[in-house]
């Protein structure tokens, strides 16, 4: 797949942007605060309808709008499919001022003019974003890995962004009564419908993960150990805070090394169990007003060579490791959707040494369409730069270098 065309309209620093993109590898060049982030960010809201760098989508309209009669941002794009199927895809952010004088905020996702829900986007445009931030993968917190791992389920299982959508809305409707119930506010016995509920989602989302770790683990193993001149192994750890049994007995868990790599539990029987464990601990749960198991508390670790990397590894191994598990997941989601994702660099290459930069250009020149960054050209290989397309960015405007 590849995005033919992109327009934005008040996005973050373009006001106005009509851009034909080309297959293949694009380097935008420029210095930082021109624009060359927003391009990316733009293509990978479409894919998800969600920013990498913030949370508010309000944050993405430009400033200049804010005191419009009708502030408004748009991003669109053309995206052609492997099979040559054209979609037109459109985001629409704006402030409504209402009859009674107060303002609401709207975010419209339309496919082909028609009006959809963000889990519609599923599949159209598939996208890999790698940032200098992703080394907080290793270093960063838990919850930083489990939007990682949501993030990139999103965009190939519409099934999973549906049962995550599903967790988060019960999950929170569940710590609410829980609350209630510890304050005598409400009875315990109102747990029994919300536990069914979140059961159901909580068990299809522990299952996506516990495949996607398994499958991102066996091309990065292959990946970094072609990085690390075979000297070392790396193992993408699933920790989930409920860990279902693959025999009822209780005696198998995940917790045994290459369970849930030889034997993938279905949401069913991770369902059943999970709902047991949420019955085991009621009175804790009541006591403290608030959900203590679930995918809400899962995290993936990073292992090399039995370690875990956060604790023990240098620098330099984790942005092996990082770099490792972003061309994994480049591959990953290439054999998921039958076609290669875009994929999307965003001032990596300059964080990598000499090894690592030229891994990482000789394994994206088979990819159809390629948006790096960068301020600093002399970072790439002469030859990477000659088959690539070139444009400048300066204040939000984008020119041809070649």
């Amino acid at each position: 797949m590849h995005i033919e065309h992109l327009s934005l309209k008040n996005f973050r620093n373009y006001t106005r942007l009509e851009l034909s993109i080309p297959p293949n590898v694009v380097i935008i060049h420029g210095e930082n605060a021109q624009g060359k982030t927003s391009l990316l960010e733009a293509i990978y809201y479409l894919a998800t309808a969600s920013s990498p760098y913030t949370n508010s989508d309000r944050q993405l309209m430009n400033w200049r709008v804010a005191e419009d009669y009708f502030p408004f941002a748009q991003v669109a794009a053309d995206v052609i499919s492997a099979d040559n199927r054209l979609n037109r895809i459109e985001i629409t952010l704006s402030n409504e001022t209402l009859p009674d004088g107060s303002t609401r905020f709207r975010k419209v996702v339309k496919i082909n003019g028609n009006t959809k829900r963000n889990l519609d986007l599923q599949g159209l445009i598939g996208v890999v974003l790698f940032l200098p931030q992703d080394m907080a993968l290793v270093e960063g917190g838990p919850a930083l890995r489990r939007r990682y791992l949501d993030l990139t389920l999103c965009q190939v299982s519409n099934t999973y962004a549906q049962a995550l959508n599903d967790f988060d809305r019960v999950l929170q409707q569940r710590n609410a009564l829980l609350k209630r119930i510890s304050e005598n506010l409400a009875h315990p016995d109102e747990l029994d419908y919300w536990d069914a509920q979140i059961t159901q989602s909580a068990a299809i989302i522990i299952a996506y993960r516990q495949r996607i770790i398994r499958e991102l683990e066996i091309v990065a193993k292959r990946i970094h150990r072609e990085l690390s001149g075979g000297l070392e192994d790396l193992e993408l750890v699933y920790q989930p805070s409920f860990e279902p049994t693959a025999e009822e007995d209780g005696q198998q868990s995940f917790a045994i090394l290459g369970m849930d790599w030889h034997r993938q539990l279905p949401s069913t029987s991770i369902a059943s169990q999970y709902q047991t464990a949420l019955k085991s601990i009621r009175a804790d749960e009541i006591r403290r007003g608030m959900t203590l198991i679930g995918p809400q508390r899962d995290d993936m670790r990073f292992m090399i060579n039995e370690r875990d990397l956060s604790d023990y590894g240098s620098r330099g191994q984790a942005r092996t490791a990082v770099l490792a598990i972003k061309l994994a997941e480049l591959e990953w989601m290439h054999q998921t959707l039958g076609e290669w994702p875009i994929l999307l660099l965003d001032e990596v290459v300059a964080e990598l040494d000499a090894k690592r930069r030229e891994y990482l250009q000789n394994h994206i020149q088979y990819v159809n369409q390629v948006l790096l960054t960068t301020t600093e050209l002399s970072t790439l290989s002469e030859a990477f730069v000659n088959n690539a397309t070139l444009w400048h960015v300066e204040m939000g405007s984008i020119m041809p270098m070649n």
